[in-house]
Formats: C-alpha cells, sequence, structure tokens
C-alpha cells in the first residue's frame, strides 16, 4: 500500500509557528539544572575496598545504597568518571516502569516459560523502589499516576483491545484533551514518575550518608583480577577489591567480552515553560498520568511539579562508531520535528515556549532489555542494555549483582533472562547499516498503519525484532 502522512504530519502547524516556540529554548538539561546536589572529591590515592561500584548512574547508586542496607560494615566505594547522575541518570523522562522485558509482547516472545514469574518481580521491584523512596526520604518527586497509552492512528485503534482500562475516544480526551488521541489504556499499576536527576543525586546522598565513599572525575581506566581481589585502575589511583560491580551502561565496557552487547542511540527531548493555569485547563491532565502513543517511532511526555510538559522521543538517532559525543547532542531538524509533533497534538497550546532542549544517548541491547553476567571468576559482576528502562530496572539490576558477588542462589540470579546473553551488533560499518535499515523499516510501517516490511519481519523470525 502506498504510504500516508502520519496524524502528527497531517496536523502540522506552520513552520513559523514552530520556530517560534523553539526560539527562546537553551540547549541544556531541566532536571540537571532543577536538581540540588553534593559535589564529592575525585580519588587521589591508592585505595582498598570490599566493593568497587564503577559508574555513578542508577545501576552503580542502587548498588551502592543496597550493598550497605545488606552490610553496613562492607566498605564500598563508588568511582565516577564526571558527575554523579550527569548522563542518561539525569537527563531521561523520568518514566519509572515496573516491566523489566520491555513490554509483555517482547517478555513473552523471549522468556514464554518464565514471563509471569518476570512480570511478578518487575511489580515487586516497583513496590520496593517506591518503598525505599519514602523510607529512606528520597526527595525525587514520586508520583505513583500510572501511564496512558493513546492510539493516535485509526490502525492503532484495535490493539488496546486486550489492555485493562481502555477508554475510547472520549474517555481519552477526558484525561488529556488531544483532538489526536482516539482511544487509550490507562495502565495505573505498573508505572511511576520521578524527576531524574533529583533521584540520582537523593541515592548519592543517602548512598554518603550510609558510609559509601564517592568519587566524582575519577575515571577508571581498567581492572586487573589478582589473587584474592580485583585492582580497579582510576585516573586518581588504584583501587583493591574484593568485589566489582561495573555499572557503566552506554559506555564503552571494561570488559572485552562485552563490548559488542550495547550501542548507545540518542533520544531527543524538549520542554515547555510552565504552564498557566488556563493552559493547564485547556487540557486537562487532572491525574498527572505519564503519556506514550503507540507508534513504532513513538513520542513520551509527562508533567513536571511546576506544570511544564516533557516531549521527547520519536528520532532515535545511532551514530556509526558506538561513540558518546557532546556534539551529538544538539539536532536541530529533531528539535524542529518534535516541536510540530507536540503542537499538532496540541494546538490549543499555541503560542507556548520550549525552555530547554537536550538529548541523551541510550544503552541498546538487541534483546531491548538489560543483561547480566558475572567475570573474573565471580568477582566481577556486570549489568547494562536497559534500552531506556533503566529508572526501574536498575535496582532490580542491582539486586541481581549483589546476589551474584555474595555467590547465593535466588530467584533472580536462577532466572533464564538474568543467564542468557544477548545476542552482540555487528562491527562497523554492518551495526550502522542494520540499525539505520531498522529505523527507517519502523518509520515506513509507520506511514503504512503498521505493516511490517521484509526486513523487519525477517528480525521477528529471528528473535531481533521490536516495535516500540
Amino acid at each position: 500500500m502506498s504510504a500516508r502522512p502520519t496524524a502528527y504530519e497531517q496536523h502540522a502547524p506552520a513552520s513559523a509557528v514552530v520556530e517560534a516556540a523553539l526560539a527562546g529554548s537553551q540547549h541544556a538539561v531541566f532536571w540537571l539544572e532543577d536538581a540540588p546536589g553534593t559535589s564529592y572529591d575525585a580519588l587521589g590515592a591508592a585505595s582498598a575496598a570490599d566493593l568497587a561500584v564503577v559508574g555513578g548512574g542508577y545501576c552503580g547508586l542502587w548498588t551502592a545504597v543496597l550493598a550497605k542496607r545488606r552490610n553496613p560494615g562492607a566498605r564500598v566505594v563508588l568511582l565516577e568518571a564526571s558527575t554523579v547522575g550527569w548522563a542518561a541518570s539525569g537527563r531521561n523522562g523520568g518514566f519509572c516502569e515496573a516491566s523489566l522485558t520491555h513490554g509483555e509482547e517482547n517478555g513473552r516472545s523471549r522468556w514464554p516459560e518464565e514471563y509471569d514469574e518476570l512480570e511478578r518481580l518487575g511489580h515487586e521491584n516497583l513496590d520496593a523502589l517506591e518503598a525505599d523512596v519514602r523510607e529512606l526520604g528520597l526527595d525525587c518527586q514520586l508520583e505513583r499516576t500510572g501511564a496512558l497509552a493513546v492510539a493516535v492512528e485509526p490502525h492503532q485503534v484495535p490493539w488496546l483491545a486486550e489492555e485493562e482500562h481502555v477508554l475510547d475516544g472520549a474517555g481519552i480526551r477526558g484525561e488529556i484533551d488531544s483532538p489526536l488521541f482516539l482511544a487509550g489504556a490507562w495502565d495505573k499499576e505498573g508505572s511511576a514518575l520521578v524527576h531524574p536527576a533529583r533521584l540520582a543525586r537523593e541515592l548519592a546522598r543517602v548512598a554518603a550518608d550510609l558510609g559509601v565513599e564517592i568519587h566524582e572525575h575519577t575515571r577508571v581506566t581498567g581492572i586487573d583480577p589478582q589473587s584474592g581481589g580485583v585492582a580497579v585502575r582510576t585516573t586518581g589511583g588504584t583501587v583493591t577489591a574484593d568485589r566489582v560491580a561495573l555499572a557503566t551502561n552506554v559506555f564503552p565496557s571494561l570488559l572485552r567480552r562485552t563490548r559488542l552487547m550495547t550501542v548507545p542511540v540518542y533520544d531527543y527531548v524538549l520542554m515547555t515553560e510552565p504552564l498557566t493555569a488556563a493552559q493547564m485547563a485547556s487540557i486537562g491532565w487532572a491525574n498527572r498520568q505519564g503519556l506514550g502513543d503507540l507508534a513504532n517511532q513513538f513520542h513520551y511526555s509527562r508533567l513536571t511539579a511546576d506544570d511544564r510538559i516533557l516531549w521527547g522521543g520519536y528520532d532515535a538517532v545511532y551514530h556509526a562508531g558506538r561513540k558518546v559525543k557532546a556534539s551529538y547532542e544538539e539536532r536541530p531538524e529533531t528539535f524542529h520535528k518534535l516541536a510540530s509533533h507536540f503542537l499538532a497534538a496540541f494546538p490549543q497550546l499555541e503560542g507556548i515556549r520550549f525552555s530547554h532542549r537536550w538529548a541523551g544517548a541510550i544503552d541498546t541491547s538487541t534483546q531491548f532489555v538489560a543483561f547480566h553476567g558475572l567475570a573474573a571468576r565471580g568477582r566481577v559482576a556486570y549489568a547494562a542494555g536497559f534500552t531506556g528502562l533503566g529508572v526501574g530496572a536498575t535496582r532490580f539490576a542491582a539486586e541481581v549483582m549483589l546476589d551474584r558477588l555474595s555467590g547465593a542462589s535466588t530467584p533472580r540470579t536462577r532466572l533464564e533472562m538474568v543467564r542468557r546473553k544477548p545476542l552482540p551488533f555487528p562491527p562497523e560499518p554492518f551495526a550502522a547499516a542494520g540499525i539505520n535499515a531498522t529505523r527507517w523499516s519502523l518509520d515506513r510501517a509507520d506511514h503504512r498503519e503498521g505493516r511490517r516490511n521484509l526486513f523487519l519481519k525477517t528480525l521477528d523470525a529471528v528473535g531481533l525484532g521490536f516495535d516500540s
């Protein structure tokens, strides 16, 4: 069938309207500006630890906090090359999902025999995270409001049939008033919202209060297993540790065996200025749910505590070479597209200004969820490849790493999902060719009522397919 414009394209505002909305935006991460935090000294001499944690994002921070809660007497050292939470943990949308499998379809297709257990563990993990926020006093603006999945094309409406809390057109527009929303489903239990940078910096605060030694601006340059421990080489000295947890995620792995298992895919985000009371009344959104549409190239959106709207997604860009570079974060054509789509969804907000624009790199794996492993005869644990689901799943991964480093057999460590490794991405130039062909094909499907071409069907058949 011939291609047709998407709903966002059919209802696109004039280019001048889009440019006016973007004109005053600054290239900066709103969350990081809005999160108070403490700085931590760089490592300045050789040190020793029971556990060395590499990485100061969610995965490393949860590992450090949970390690001290398990064993308050353990000496835990956390090493961060830049500052706590500066990368994905400080610039994501703040959607904290119960799912550990990137949705039911992906989970059931890959781990059919244990999917129900994975779903249960995922909900337990989200509940435990909420309890931790409360018990540890984490000031991270957590809201357990759930999430709305919305159909914006007629062919997407039937996809909602088996969901709970399905809303027809009037029902969904009663929650969030957009002329593009044809139907929706409200997942009331499986999703929460957080202020992402505050969560990271609050985890660091609590970790330090528990006795974790945090060192920022301390890049780890290598790890060397030795008899009785692991030497963690850094720019500030060597940390000799009994055990090591690697939480480097999107950045190049310190283990050769996992260097082809992730690629950095850039995601782009806009943030509006705070809405006035009249603007809020024009869109509703009284229940403050997270929001995402059902397209392959999907948009996600949410409100902040001061009633700004975050609007992100759609373009997911891979740059050949697996590099993470600041220059990739400024992409005018993507920001223009996002602003146009926003104003198509909310024409009643014409005249609003975007205050911030930014981007971040997602650590993507071929199974679209995190993978886990051990190295150095059980002294080094690692987790990576969260593929955009790290806000909640990193806590689960921290538990897995600590279980495995202890040598314990637990329901978590016995999971096939934990024991199985994803297929690696091919080396360049094949990685770029395959990833960009996939992106092109997903865009093509969105313009052809969801119909997947032969390339996507082949990926589905060999277990590498994904739709959002």
